[in-house]
Parts: C-alpha cells; sequence; structure tokens
C-alpha cells in the first residue's frame, strides 16, 4: 500500500512538473502613477544609482547594504553590484540605456536568492501640468520563474513593490524646493 502512495505522489509530481513546463516563461509586469513635477525633476531621482537610495524599496530595505559600482554613475555601461539582506539578495544592476529626462533601461542579474536575469525600465512622460512616471520589469524567468509564478502570485508581488518605491519617488519629486 505504502508503495503504490509513493508511486501515485511521483506520478503526481511529475505531472504537476510537466504542467509547469508548459506555461509561458515570459512576464512584463508593470504599473504607472502621475507626479506633479517635471519630467527634468522626476528623471533625476532615478537617473543613478546614488538617487535611487533615498526611494527603492529594495534600497531602503537595507540601508547597509554592500555595494560596489564600476563605471560612471548615471551612464550606459555603469555597473552597480549589490550584496544584501534577504529581502534584497545579491546581484548586480548594469545601465543598458539612458535617454536623459525620458528613459533608463537596466539589466538585472540576480544571484541570490536565485539566479536570474532580467530587465528593468523606468519611463516619464510629461502629461499635463506633470510627470507619468513608469515602472516595468520584464524577462523570461525560465522553469524557476515558471514554477514560482504557479505557487506564488509574482506578478502581485512585484507591483506592490513598485507602489512602494512610486509612493516614495511621488513625495520627493513633489518636494518644493
Amino acid at each position: 500500500m505504502f508503495k503504490k502512495i509513493l508511486i501515485g505522489l511521483f506520478i503526481a509530481l511529475l505531472a504537476f512538473l510537466g504542467f509547469v513546463s508548459t506555461k509561458d516563461g515570459k512576464f512584463n509586469y508593470e504599473r504607472n502613477a502621475f507626479m506633479n513635477a517635471t519630467p527634468e525633476k522626476v528623471f533625476s531621482l532615478f537617473s543613478t544609482f546614488e538617487a535611487c537610495k533615498k526611494w527603492n524599496p529594495y534600497d531602503l530595505k537595507d540601508p547597509s547594504m554592500k555595494r560596489t559600482l564600476q563605471g560612471v554613475d548615471g551612464q550606459v555601461g555603469a555597473v552597480m553590484s549589490f550584496d544584501g539582506n534577504s529581502e534584497v539578495g545579491s546581484g548586480s544592476l548594469e545601465m543598458i540605456r539612458v535617454v536623459p529626462n525620458q528613459v533608463l533601461e537596466l539589466k538585472l542579474k540576480m544571484i541570490k536568492p536565485f539566479k536570474a536575469e532580467n530587465f528593468i525600465e523606468y519611463k516619464v512622460t510629461p502629461e499635463g501640468t506633470g510627470t507619468r512616471f513608469s515602472w516595468r520589469m520584464y524577462g523570461d524567468g525560465g522553469f524557476m520563474g515558471k514554477l514560482m509564478s504557479t505557487i506564488i502570485d509574482c506578478e502581485k508581488m512585484m507591483t506592490a513593490e513598485f507602489s512602494t518605491g512610486m509612493e516614495n519617488l511621488k513625495k520627493l519629486a513633489e518636494l518644493k524646493p
């Protein structure tokens, strides 16, 4: 009887893993917010790794995170390696596209808690008397990403972080000088 239960569990596990493997590993999470500030001011708050430390939720979760910068902060090719607590993990961010006062695109390479390579895009667009800020993360999570998204709602988890970050950024952007 015990052997039949083990075989049944093994077959169920194989079926589950087979189901996971059929899912699309690509993802695209995005949130945006309106800010009563100029695109130039909003852009200045995310255009360097140093500026992001003031509002990015991951930077705020571990203020003592170890950071190493290679290259010129704010320019294509700049790389910030980080090693933080269990909420942040470790990896690197590389600036791969910078269009002043419009777009910053980053390549995120995670090492911990698991390996992943994704892309992040921060974008500002003039809108009426202010600016529309959008935060997007996209990539292909591979099998581990498929497995995780089957078990937990990764989009909900990530966009909650985006919302927190955008609230922080909005407060800074809307401060009067």
